[in-house]
């Protein structure tokens, strides 16, 4: 026989609830009485994209289902965004100090989805970037491990976020989006980077992020002399040290415009670009109405004959750079076959080609290997090093 138990009267445990909608199934059925936006929001940011720009996948999650519920896209990543704060709010003291970063940066991530789906560069756009920047430099001065910079243009600021490193740098870098994922949406790879020894600066360019959204500073035919400002910016900062330059998604054709160009540019990655972004056509809908916006003009022709500035397979006095070609084998934006013909047309013999058989665009389902990858390359390369060899 056991013992009898000891029972306590009278005294009570405090149980809390945190309540959430859960995961709901994305059923045809289901979406198909959404709004238009809804619907569009759902098919263009998988829970993989959303968290390849910095949404912590519990809210990923959250945020979608509240979507398929009926809730608004804008509304629900903002409601998400301020759940966040809450905790900030709550989380005191030193000990409260990790809480609090997590949670501004999951904030600002939700408030720069919750953007996404805007089209156009209203005043409630610029705000809703300008918090979520506002959060992330609140994350980064609590943390130290990163620091907004501006750099002056003839065209207008640009603004960046610049990722140092602890020790002896062995280089330096630039890292930009495209034509949605912006500076703050890929930090992950200035960690990547800065882990590695190279400081990073992650830009928004022109048409990108901060730099358009607070500064009017949009993609012009001009767009390259922003850039070497940019280069400049490392440069000055430590003279002689090796730069790399990252594109992602369209991003990665204005990389290898630039790499071409500059002979600062000691080596150059390509996650997601195009030979001839120009040759995206207007069927693509909702994106090429975003690449025509990029360049701060209603007008198809006139952002059209922007990009058709965009040559990254121009020669220049760099050829011959060292190029690395991410590329993803089931990315629905960017074929094998388009990569292959940047692959073959790069002004370089130095150049190779990694695919992840089941990668979206950009790679976002794979982003930690993703990161590792492109940085441990960009480091080597840097350092003037072989490129490393890649086990499957």
């Amino acid at each position: 026989m056991s013992a009898p138990q000891e029972v306590t009267e009278g005294r009570t445990a405090p149980v809390v609830t945190l309540t959430f909608v859960g995961s709901r199934a994305e059923t045809e059925e289901a979406t198909s009485k959404l709004s238009v936006e809804s619907q569009a929001g759902l098919r263009q940011f998988s829970l993989e994209r959303m968290t390849g720009y910095g949404v912590d996948y519990a809210d990923a999650v959250e945020l979608r289902a509240r979507v398929v519920e009926g809730q608004g896209w804008r509304s629900a990543a903002t409601e998400l965004a301020e759940v966040c704060l809450r905790r900030v709010e709550s989380a005191v003291g030193a000990a409260g100090k990790p809480t609090r970063i997590t949670y501004l940066r999951r904030a600002s991530a939700l408030l720069r989805m919750s953007q996404m789906m805007m089209l156009s560069d209203t005043a409630e756009r610029r705000a809703i970037f300008a918090r979520a920047a506002d959060l992330f430099e609140q994350a980064a001065d609590a943390c130290g491990d990163r620091e907004r910079v501006m750099i002056r243009t003839d065209d207008g600021p640009l603004v960046g976020w610049l990722v140092p490193v602890v020790g002896t740098p062995v280089g330096s870098a630039v890292v930009i989006g495209g034509v949605e994922g912006w500076a703050m949406d890929f930090d992950s790879i200035g960690e990547a980077f800065a882990a590695r020894g190279v400081e990073t600066l992650l830009l928004d360019g022109p048409g990108q992020g901060e730099t358009r959204l607070a500064h009017e500073h949009y993609l012009t035919a001009q767009w390259r002399d922003a850039y070497g400002r940019a280069v400049d910016f490392l440069d000055e900062r430590s003279p002689g040290r090796p730069i790399g330059f990252i594109g992602n998604s369209m991003g990665g054709s204005i990389a290898m415009a630039v790499a071409s160009q500059d002979t600062r540019i000691r080596a150059c990655v390509d996650n997601g670009g195009i030979h001839a972004p120009w040759l995206v056509p207007p069927t693509m809908g909702t994106f090429f109405s975003k690449m025509v916006a990029l360049c701060g003009t209603e007008d198809p022709d006139r952002g059209v004959d922007v990009w058709k500035t965009v040559t990254p397979l121009e020669d220049g006095p760099n050829t011959g750079y060292p190029l690395l070609v991410v590329q993803g084998g089931a990315d629905p934006l960017v074929s094998v076959d388009l990569a292959q013909i940047l692959l073959q047309g790069a002004p370089t013999d130095d150049k190779q080609m990694v695919i992840f058989s089941d990668g979206n665009h950009c790679v976002y389902n794979h982003k930690h290997d993703r990161d590792a990858l492109i940085a441990d390359w960009m480091a080597a390369r840097l350092g003037g090093l072989p490129a490393p060899e890649f086990a499957n």
